[in-house]
């Protein structure tokens, strides 16, 4: 198997933290050799990653694939011992992947936050406010859900804590150029969790590759060399659609 994936892509880096906390080594982790092509998209019709390469043939969404990953390598399981903890695990997860990392990059969109090296704002106050409050309520709701001892839920690492670290990393990362205020900070209970897990092995692992591709993307839009790419992707997006 191989795992197609970018230190920056927080749905990957989900994937990837499963993978190290499973202690798994026989999935290969490389970037897609033709990401940003004509074929890519041809051969991907959702056009993102993470994509799990099985013989030839891909699955796509970090969700499916974690859960996939759980079904083949059960042990150590990433998940609860009962139903009702596996419910829990999977509620924390979705607030990380929907209610936090969505809106999150919604409003990079808005901001150009991670596109440029001055985030632009005017004209779209309105929607960037919207998305801050959602993002504030949301934090709080997890707040009264989340774990007290350093992890998600069940004192150990499981599925919730490879949706959250990434989804924390963007919040923390791309609210500041926003001008919103940092809803973990106001929540105390995210606040000691967020704290906490940054310490555990495969959380660090995880937050040294995205701070690694974080880094990156800052020099492309220091060079301007993100534009270019954006607009090729774009161009070859569309040839693949009409084909």
């Amino acid at each position: 198997m191989k795992l197609y994936s970018w230190d920056l892509s927080p749905y990957s880096a989900r994937v990837r933290m499963q993978i190290y906390a499973k202690g798994l080594t026989d999935i290969a982790i490389e970037q897609p050799p033709t990401y940003g092509t004509a074929k890519f998209y041809r051969d991907h019709p959702i056009g993102r990653i993470p994509l799990l390469e099985i013989d030839g043939e891909a699955i796509p969404e970090s969700a499916v694939i974690a859960e996939y990953l759980e079904e083949v390598y059960p042990e150590p399981s990433l998940l609860g011992a009962t139903s009702r903890e596996n419910a829990h695990i999977r509620t924390l997860a979705r607030i990380g992947d929907i209610y936090l990392m969505n809106n999150t990059f919604m409003l990079a969109v808005q901001t150009r936050v991670l596109a440029a090296q001055t985030p632009v704002i005017t004209g779209n106050e309105s929607i960037v406010a919207l998305l801050g409050g959602q993002l504030a309520s949301n934090t709080k709701a997890l707040d009264r859900m989340i774990g007290r001892d350093g992890f998600a839920y069940l004192g150990r690492v499981t599925l919730a804590d490879c949706a959250l670290v990434p989804a924390l990393f963007f919040l923390e990362n791309v609210l500041p150029g926003t001008g919103l205020a940092d809803p973990i900070a106001a929540n105390a209970n995210v606040a000691a969790y967020w704290a906490a897990i940054q310490k555990d092995e495969y959380a660090a692992r995880i937050l040294m590759e995205l701070h690694r591709g974080l880094e990156e993307r800052r020099e492309l839009i220091r060079s301007g060399a993100i534009e270019k790419i954006r607009a090729a992707r774009n161009a070859a997006r569309q040839a693949a659609e009409q084909t």
